[in-house]
């Protein structure tokens, strides 16, 4: 793909943390920074970009040359299954088959000149993101999780299969990381506290952020409006700012090596 000069990965081992939500935000805040930016969403079985962004297309993706046309959204030019299939019919596909998607649509869209490719991934360690990292040479990944003892095991997971087929790690970032009262605005740590700090300082890879739980991202986020784009100026969005800093920062610092794909008999 020489047109698109980084492709990121944002991951979580565990479902549920609000990865694909965070992946949506950190688009719009790459380019918010001037950055051409895409996002592919490679949740081929739970996809929900479409949603999170508010578009589909009515007539079905157009074709020009044998490429797929990426749909532009919110700036972003984006890319998912449920522009293909209908938002009610379930990707019941063994492995091989569901790799052989993803493949098409990253390799087979006409993604044009971009600064940056955001991968939503399912979560876990599986087929997807094994073919992701065979196929494309990818920049680097982002871990998302949640304080929980729960989410963090799987966030180990997800670490321990990036260092194994040599993908930089640009960071984790813990989400959730807690509640304020919109009354009171007492604080609350709903699911424990210093989860995303105790990863970082384990792996030796940097906290990006802290999101909190929020109402408004939830609310914004089903009318198809992330808060990035909807309310720029909230501390939410801050925090994702922050983070496309950083990661704008390791891109540009950055020294990137082809993976190779090993099979490590445990």
């Amino acid at each position: 793909m020489p047109s698109v000069k980084h492709i990121i990965a944002i991951s979580s081992g565990k479902g549920g943390v609000g990865k694909s939500t965070i992946s949506v935000n950190l688009a719009l805040a790459l380019s918010s920074l001037g950055m051409k930016v895409g996002l592919l969403d490679a949740d081929i079985y739970g996809p929900s970009q479409a949603l999170l962004l508010g578009t589909k297309p009515e007539n079905g993706l157009e074709v020009v040359d044998e490429l797929l046309q990426p749909v532009l959204a919110h700036g972003l030019a984006c890319m998912s299954i449920s522009f293909i299939k209908s938002d009610r019919t379930p990707a019941i596909w063994r492995g091989p088959m569901a790799s052989g998607a993803i493949q098409q649509l990253l390799l087979q869209t006409n993604w044009g000149d971009l600064d940056v490719l955001v991968v939503d991934l399912p979560p876990g360690t599986g087929d997807i993101q094994l073919t992701l990292s065979q196929k494309v040479r990818l920049s680097g990944a982002i871990v998302v999780t949640t304080p929980q003892e729960i989410a963090l095991l799987d966030a180990r997971k997800g670490i321990e299969m990036f260092r194994r087929v040599s993908i930089p790690l640009i960071g984790v970032i813990e989400n959730m990381s807690h509640y304020i009262c919109s009354g009171c605005g007492h604080k609350d740590n709903v699911y424990g506290m210093g989860g995303g700090q105790a990863i970082s300082e384990e792996y030796e890879i940097p906290l990006l952020g802290e999101l909190p739980l929020m109402t408004e991202i939830r609310e914004f986020s089903d009318k198809g409006e992330p808060i990035v784009s909807r309310d720029s100026g909230s501390p939410a969005s801050q925090i994702f700012f922050d983070i496309a800093g950083a990661t704008e920062k390791f891109l540009m610092d950055s020294k990137i090596s082809v993976p190779e794909i090993k099979v490590i008999d445990d």
